[in-house]
């Protein structure tokens, strides 16, 4: 029987392509279509991509996913026990105190959803190279964009993982079960097809909204070169100064004007995303940060229709680091009392104090404890899925990533002029507050690093105060909180398994890397688990 090959269109996957978050949906219709009566062209892109880029979305927020992961194993977001709810085995509070095991789902889940976008890729990929998907002049490019996608499935597992097997082709008649690789194999893998491939990438933002373009593929270049010595002991940073420069000097992007602006609802038309996962609420699904973090009692603040769950919330450590006049403390965290907008009814007072994560302490959270993720702008008649799309990489972190290569290599005075740049959107009262020189980039943290107490003091502190680049440290707190920057950074500067947070404290350095699932090991003994586990 003839192999055929299904399109679906871009509204039943995603919306990679489009610059309306999934909502024109003008594209040509495909049912099933035989490759020998259909020859695709440049408007049927997005429509071959849907799927791969699509899988994004469940990597990203899906439940218990990569979002999860990098924040609540980190020192800014908590999940702790509530009224309603919130200690499901625990799980949450194992992620708090670097206490997973190796069936953990956080883990597991962007294992799984990770080799499942690498899949999607490899699929594609291999019915062109079978010829049971003819191309045409647009070959290049597609197989280009499917191997960047694919790259950056294996960049997540890189940084999360570390040891996996690198699988480049779907064979049916193949049943040998995959070798597993190791980082610094995965990590050459990584950058050498970044690298080959982004030649063939459109250098055109407009038509690549939600996909990898060329600077999508530079800018997370400079990022695995800026983590280059985390994952096989060689620092990179000129590399990464040098796609960093790449960007900057090509002008395609510039820092949007509001910070909010980069995370509200209309993020698709954000001069700042260089590479977003979009979402919506119909077509695009699955952006559901507002549930987990809103108590159910937000619902009558933004007449929503859906009720939220409440669970996570800010450490009451990190919201204190802020500057009260920085407007990023308000534009990332929702706070304080939370007003009926048809009656003027307070419905919720959200404080910064968190009693504890709950467990055998009996400690429960009350629902109003902690400030709430607020960073991607909820609309008024908000359903249960988000509008905004998620800011992968933006130029605002180019900037930065520029900012700690100088500052890592001796220029404290060229890392301290892109940061004062970053900061001041978030300082347009204060110019003096929004400057910062070398040397206070060279300072120490303003964490309060130690573990607290019920009564939400601090005990056993051991402060930020020794942290190298701490100031820095900070910066990127500050600018890049709730984007699943922190594990990642964290572990760059050496906290992670260092310093003790709210109820965590270090617990071995191998926890820098996740464990490979017990369940993967089970299926495949060419695995071997991560050490420490």
């Amino acid at each position: 029987m003839q192999t055929k090959i299904l399109y679906i269109l871009i509204a039943a996957f995603g919306c990679a392509g489009t610059m309306s978050s999934c909502t024109k949906l003008n594209e040509e219709v495909y049912s099933e279509v035989l490759p020998s009566k259909f020859t695709p062209t440049e408007k049927d892109l997005p429509t071959i991509l849907a799927p791969t880029y699509a899988s994004l979305r469940t990597v990203m927020c899906g439940w218990q996913g990569y979002f999860d992961l990098q924040e609540e194993a980190a020192d800014c977001i908590i999940t702790p026990v509530r009224p309603n709810g919130w200690d499901d085995a625990g799980t949450y509070r194992r992620m708090h105190q670097h206490a997973w095991t190796t069936q953990e789902s956080q883990p597991y889940n962007t294992w799984q959803n990770a080799f499942a976008t690498i899949t999607k890729a490899n699929t594609v990929l291999s019915q062109i190279e079978a010829g049971t998907l003819k191309l045409g002049d647009i070959k290049p490019g597609v197989v280009a964009e499917l191997r960047a996608v694919r790259a950056f499935g294996y960049y997540l597992l890189l940084d999360n993982h570390g040891n996996v097997p690198i699988i480049l082709k779907i064979d049916p008649n193949d049943h040998s079960l995959p070798k597993q690789n190791t980082r610094a194999e995965v990590y050459a893998f990584v950058v050498k097809e970044l690298n080959e491939i982004m030649p063939l990438l459109s250098e055109d933002p407009k038509s690549t909204y939600g996909r990898l373009n060329k600077w999508g593929v530079k800018a997370l270049l400079a990022k695995i070169y800026l983590n280059s010595e985390i994952y096989v002991g060689t620092a990179e940073y000129a590399k990464c100064i040098k796609e960093a420069d790449d960007i900057i000097n090509s002008s395609k992007y510039r820092l949007d004007n509001n910070y909010s602006d980069v995370f509200t609802y209309t993020n698709q038309n954000s001069a700042e995303i260089i590479f977003a996962i979009p979402y919506d609420e119909i077509y695009g699904r699955g952006n559901q940060i507002h549930m987990k973090t809103l108590d159910p009692l937000s619902q009558g603040v933004y007449q929503m229709t859906a009720q939220p769950w409440g669970g996570n919330c800010a450490v009451p450590q990190f919201i204190n680091t802020y500057d009260p006049e920085d407007s990023r403390l308000k534009d990332s965290w929702i706070q304080g009392p939370q007003i009926n907008p048809l009656t003027g009814q307070v419905l919720i007072n959200y404080v910064n104090a968190v009693p504890g994560m709950g467990g055998l302490d009996g400690i429960v959270a009350p629902g109003n404890a902690g400030f709430r993720i607020g960073k991607f702008v909820i609309k008024q008649n908000a359903t249960g899925d988000l509008d905004n799309d998620f800011p992968f990489l933006r130029y605002g972190d180019v900037l930065m990533m520029k900012a700690e290569a100088l500052l890592r290599t001796g220029n404290a005075a060229g890392a301290a002029i892109l940061v004062t740049q970053v900061r001041q959107r978030a300082f347009k009262s204060s110019a003096a507050k929004a400057a910062v020189s070398g040397d206070d980039l060279l300072k120490g943290s303003r964490y309060q690093y130690g573990l607290q107490t019920p009564d939400g003091k601090v005990a056993d502190v051991n402060g930020g105060a020794d942290i190298k680049y701490g100031r820095f440290l900070d910066e990127l707190g500050w600018e890049f909180a709730a984007e699943a920057h922190r594990r990642q950074d964290l572990i760059r500067f050496g906290v992670y398994e260092i310093k003790k947070w709210f109820n965590h404290s270090p617990k071995s350095p191998t926890r820098t890397l996740f464990p490979i699932p017990q369940d993967e090991l089970s299926k495949n003994p060419n695995l071997k688990q991560n050490p420490g586990y």
